[in-house]
């Protein structure tokens, strides 16, 4: 009876979201805009993202985009940081932000009724069209950076992702730190940053989404609201991101570290948003290393053989192809079985396959948790933040579990041996051999 509910439960949650209303238009600035309206919740959420990630910042001015994005809170429109923190603490509003290699952008959750939302809303229009980035604040978050890219330097996990960038990505801008380095986060000043920002963050490059107590008329207001005053276009600085170049051959590292657990990372370019592949290797990954318990890794490494906690793998599709990575901690001594087990069973699954079994598992595994990653206002409004920067279909989100339930074992197969090599593996080991 117990699984019967949980079943019905299941499809009940698939049924509700089964097809996701979003609105889309594009306004005369240019800003292209998501809604979903929804009057369950007396809240509004609200994002609004730019092409100003790090890949997209100047070769010589590392740190930059991560500075600019940071410092849009921290004084605008006749407001000091503190006033803003207070200003959204005294309406019951919470501001973040988000940030990677592909883009930047700022969030909102605010009560729905008007008042709190058109105080939370003009604040957050003045963050994003009025940023003062005042000198001292500047300065003060500068040493704030530095301070982090210095203790970074210390730990092993840090040191290792580093690497692994570098490896994977060598001069391409995805190899970059989303912080930057501290020889050129020290140089950086004020007039980088409002440059950086100016032809950055247009209206004609800005994706709004919003998911909430609110109606068509309204968003279409708030959406004119956070980007009718923003920076006109410009084209003093590309907006778009070049092809990562495929690895020519392996390439190993082993950096000295003083620990008894090695820090490894294995992997090499992966797959870019929209790949006709890309729900294969999903479905795919799942089974090799992203289904934890369910995962091939884990069962060869730590069940068989006790080599590792913990070990996985995954895709992070950008812009263009982002990383694919396997991850995992052993003792030093092991290391080297490890990085043996590890590169033996990708070998066998890329040459190999899935079985039928694996695959009804992932299926039933991914198709039954999809109605948690949507089950909230907040991860709705993540999705249609993705739908729109990426130019995602917008029945994305009602296709997804058609999408996985429709790839077979013969396509897993065929799209890891397009995209993953393992004869041309970048490996990063920080504390222990890495043979």
């Amino acid at each position: 009876m117990r699984t019967l509910f949980a079943l019905f439960a299941v499809f009940a949650a698939l049924s509700a979201h089964a097809s996701l209303p979003i609105q889309h238009w594009v306004l005369a600035n240019g800003a292209k805009v998501y809604f979903v309206e929804s009057h369950d919740l007396p809240i509004l959420d609200v994002s609004v993202d730019f092409p100003a990630g790090t890949a997209l910042e100047p070769a010589n001015k590392g740190g930059v985009a991560n500075l600019t994005r940071h410092l849009l809170s921290l004084g605008a429109g006749g407001l000091d940081d503190n006033q803003i923190a207070r200003g959204m603490a005294d309406v019951g509003a919470e501001l973040g932000g988000r940030f990677d290699a592909d883009r930047a952008g700022l969030t909102l959750r605010t009560l729905s009724s008007p008042e709190q939302r058109n105080a939370a809303l003009a604040i957050l229009a003045k963050v994003l069209q009025q940023p003062a980035f005042p000198e001292a604040v500047l300065a003060r978050e500068k040493a704030r950076v530095i301070a982090t890219l210095q203790e970074a330097e210390a730990r092993p996990e840090s040191i290792a992702a580093k690497a692994f960038q570098i490896a994977v990505f060598g001069n391409h801008p995805y190899a970059r730190r989303d912080s930057g380095e501290i020889d050129s986060v020290s140089k950086l000043n004020v007039a980088d940053v409002q440059d950086f920002y100016r032809s950055h963050y247009a209206a004609s490059g800005a994706v709004v989404a919003l998911m909430g107590d609110i109606g068509r008329v309204e968003a279409d207001r708030i959406a004119h609201q956070l980007t009718d005053q923003l920076p006109p276009a410009s084209g003093a600085a590309s907006l778009s991101i070049p092809p990562v170049p495929a690895l020519q051959q392996a390439l190993s590292r082993t950096i000295p570290f003083p620990a008894k657990q090695s820090q490894v990372l294995i992997g090499q370019p992966g797959v870019k948003r929209g790949d006709p592949d890309y729900f294969a290797l999903y479905v795919g990954n799942y089974i090799l290393g992203g289904g934890g318990f369910d995962s091939r890794l884990l069962n060869e490494v730590r069940q068989k053989r006790g080599l590792a906690y913990s070990v996985y793998s995954y895709f992070m599709p950008m812009r263009e192809a982002g990383a694919f990575q396997i991850g995992l901690q052993t003792r030093t001594d092991q290391t080297s079985e490890a990085l043996q087990v590890v590169r033996q069973t990708l070998a066998n699954f890329v040459t190999r396959g899935v079985t039928d079994a694996e695959l009804t598992q992932a299926k039933n595994n991914i198709v039954g948790g999809f109605p948690l990653r949507i089950d909230s206002n907040k991860e709705i409004l993540e999705y249609l933040a993705v739908i729109g920067f990426y130019d995602l279909p917008l029945n994305y989100l009602d296709e997804f579990p058609k999408r996985v339930e429709a790839v077979t074992a013969e396509q897993i197969q065929a799209a890891f041996k397009r995209h993953i090599h393992p004869d041309r593996l970048v490996t990063i080991v920080v504390g222990g051999s890495g043979k």
